[in-house]
């Protein structure tokens, strides 16, 4: 990731709530009613889609499972997969 750019400032109301900036709001993909991640990193705040949080945990924690099982190449994933899609139709 390179270097942080500041895209806006967002003033904190007595209630502790902010308004997005619509540009950050169309960077983030949310829309009015959806939930944002917030993350604390050190001395940051990180505010992320959570479904894109989700997918990023999910793929550190799969990071070398396919080779483990012996998928060394994406060719080998798709079989695998579609072996596993035809037991399933077939069940």
């Amino acid at each position: 990731m390179g270097a942080p750019v500041l895209l806006d400032v967002a003033k904190v109301m007595p209630k502790g709530q902010i308004t997005l900036p619509k540009d950050i709001r169309q960077k983030l993909s949310v829309e009015s009613g959806d939930r944002v991640a917030l993350l604390w990193d050190e001395d940051r705040v990180v505010m992320m889609n959570p479904a894109l949080y989700a997918m990023r945990l999910l793929q550190a924690e799969m990071a070398g499972q396919a080779d483990a099982a012996g998928l060394g190449d994406d060719d080998a994933v798709s079989d695998y997969i579609t072996g596993m899609r035809r037991e399933a139709r077939a069940a």
